[in-house]
C-alpha cells in the first residue's frame, strides 16, 4: 500500500488560533479555561468552559457567506484554510483533473447544534407559524462542513463526514489515511470541528454527570488522572491535517511533518456513556493500530491519552494501555488538561500535538493534576507539570466516544 505523510496543519483552539500559537502554549502548559461567555450560564451547574478567544469570522470569510454557516463550519473553514496554506497548496491553480483526486473527510460530534437551538427558540417565541431560516438545514447538518470545504476549494474527491462522538476526527483521519493508501486519492483534507458550548450541550452533558462542576476553581477543573477529578471541561475549536501520498508530496517538494503509519478502530460494546474498567475497547484499538503500523508497543515513545478527567474513563484507558504495553514503560500525558475536551474535534487537535511532539522531540505535560488516582495501574509513566524534551520517534494518539467507539492513530517522526 501507498505511504501517507502529513504536509499541512491548521488549528483553532482555546489556547491558540493558529498551529504555531497553539503548539507554543501546549509546550508552555497554558490553561484555556474561563467563564462561559456564549450564553448566560448563571443558573447552570457548570459555568465555565474552554472557549475559542478572539475569533472574528469576517477576517476569514466573506460577510455574505457567514450567515450560511453555523459556527462549527466557520471554525472548519478557518482551520482548513490554514492547513492548505501551510501545505503550500493552491487548489485554484491546480488542474481540475488533479482535484478529482483530492478529497475531504471532516468530523463533528454535534454539528450545527447552536443553529438548531436558535431556530427552535425563535419558533417557540413566535405564534406557532413555521418561519424557519432557509439555511436552517444546511447550517445544522453534520456533513455540511465537509461539503463547504470541498466547494470553497473545488475538490472533487471522496467527501463525507464521520460521527463517532469524541472519536469522530480520529476516525476521519484513519478513513482519509486508508483512502490514500488504497490509491483512491492523492491528497485528503481531514480533521474535525466543534462549536457545542451551547445551553443544550452544556446542560445535557452536565445532566449525564460528565462535566466538572468546579465553579469555585475552574482553572484546575480539567485534571486527568487526579483522584479529585469530577468531570471534563467542554471545549470548542477545529483541527485540520493535510494527508498526502508520499511520492506525490515529494514530487511537488512539500514540507513533510510526519508519517501516519497506523490506525486502529474498535468498540467497547459495553455502555452508552461508560468505559469498561479493563479498557477492552481501548486495548483493541491500540493493538490494531500497532499491527497496522507493523511495530511493537516497545517502539512507542509517547502516548497522547484521551483522558478527559472523568472518573471511570481515565482509569479504563490506562488499564487498556497497560494490557497492551505490559511491562513497557511509556510516557503518557493528557493535553485536555489545557484545551478542555473538544469532543468531535479532539482527535484532530491531538493529532497535531502528536505530529509536533515527534517533529520537535517534546512531550507535553499534563497540568493541574496534583494527586494521582491510586487506581492507576502500576508502572504507568504519567508526565506531569512540565514538558519533557527528548527524542520521539513514534506517537500513539487515543480517542474514545459515547457509544463505545475507539480510534487510535500512530504518527512517526519524518526522516528522509
Amino acid at each position: 500500500m501507498k505511504r501517507v505523510v502529513v504536509t499541512g496543519m491548521g488549528a483553532l483552539t482555546p489556547i491558540g488560533n493558529s498551529v504555531n500559537e497553539f503548539w507554543t502554549n501546549i509546550v508552555a502548559g497554558k490553561n484555556g479555561v474561563g467563564p462561559i461567555t456564549k450564553f448566560d450560564a448563571a443558573k447552570f451547574k457548570t459555568r465555565f468552559a474552554c472557549e475559542v478567544k478572539g475569533f472574528n469570522a469576517e477576517a476569514h470569510i466573506d460577510k455574505k457567506e457567514i450567515k450560511k454557516y453555523d459556527l462549527f463550519t466557520q471554525y472548519a473553514i478557518v482551520a482548513t484554510d490554514e492547513a492548505i496554506r501551510d501545505a503550500g497548496l493552491d487548489f485554484t491553480t491546480m488542474p481540475v483533473e488533479e482535484r478529482y483526486e483530492v478529497g475531504v473527510i471532516w468530523a463533528s460530534g454535534n454539528g450545527g447544534i447552536g443553529t438548531f437551538e436558535e431556530q427552535l427558540r425563535e419558533f417557540h417565541a413566535g405564534d406557532g407559524t413555521p418561519r424557519f431560516n432557509p439555511y436552517f438545514i444546511p447550517k445544522m447538518i453534520v456533513d455540511i462542513a465537509a461539503g463547504v470545504i470541498s466547494i470553497r476549494n473545488g475538490l472533487h474527491g471522496p467527501n463525507y463526514c464521520t460521527v463517532s462522538a469524541c472519536a469522530s476526527s480520529n476516525t476521519a483521519i484513519i478513513n482519509a489515511f486508508d483512502t490514500i493508501r488504497l490509491g483512491k486519492a492523492t491528497i485528503m483534507v481531514a480533521g474535525g470541528s466543534e462549536a457545542a458550548i451551547t445551553p443544550s450541550a452544556v446542560g445535557g452533558f452536565s445532566a449525564s454527570q460528565a462535566l466538572s462542576k468546579r465553579n469555585e476553581s475552574p482553572k484546575t477543573a480539567s485534571r486527568p488522572f487526579d483522584k479529585d477529578r469530577d468531570g471534563f471541561v467542554i471545549g470548542e475549536g477545529a483541527g485540520a491535517l493535510i494527508l498526502e501520498e508520499l511520492e506525490h508530496a515529494k514530487q511537488r517538494g512539500a514540507t513533510i511533518y510526519a508519517e501516519l503509519v497506523g490506525g486502529g478502530m474498535a468498540a467497547d460494546a459495553y455502555h452508552l456513556t461508560g468505559t469498561p474498567p479493563d479498557g477492552l475497547g481501548a486495548a483493541l484499538g491500540v493493538s490494531k493500530a500497532l499491527a497496522d503500523a507493523g511495530i511493537t508497543a516497545a517502539q512507542i515513545d509517547y502516548v497522547n491519552a484521551h483522558a478527559t478527567s472523568t472518573g471511570l474513563g481515565d482509569i479504563g484507558e490506562l488499564a487498556g494501555i497497560k494490557s497492551v504495553f505490559k511491562e513497557v514503560r511509556v510516557p503518557v500525558s493528557a493535553t485536555k488538561s489545557m484545551t478542555g475536551h473538544l469532543l468531535g474535534a479532539a482527535g484532530a487537535i491531538e493529532s497535531i500535538i502528536s505530529v509536533l511532539a515527534a517533529k520537535n522531540g517534546i512531550i507535553p505535560a499534563t497540568i493541574n493534576t496534583q494527586n494521582l488516582d491510586e487506581h492507576i495501574p502500576d508502572g504507568m509513566d504519567i508526565v506531569l507539570g512540565t514538558s519533557i524534551h527528548q527524542p520521539v520517534n513514534y506517537v500513539l494518539n487515543n480517542t474514545f466516544g459515547f457509544g463505545g467507539h475507539t480510534a487510535s492513530t500512530i504518527f512517526k517522526k519524518w526522516e528522509e
